[in-house]
């Protein structure tokens, strides 16, 4: 699943870490999700996508 989150968290400028604190996971789970590497769960994805005020499906979209 391709996605826009290095994207969105560049424009804050904001790290990894800092976004892996804000949603409550690891760096590498945020670094696993931004590379494809991993899809986050449902809750997650909503989690994310309120954090940015945005819909989930502005946030990722299917390969």
């Amino acid at each position: 699943m391709k996605n826009r989150l290095k994207v969105l968290r560049a424009e804050r400028d904001w790290s990894q870490a800092d976004l892996a604190e804000r949603l409550s996971v690891s760096r590498q789970s945020v670094n696993a999700i931004e590379t494809g590497k991993y899809d986050p769960s449902l809750p997650l994805a909503f989690k994310i996508a309120a954090l940015f005020d945005m819909a989930i499906e502005e946030i990722f979209q299917q390969d």
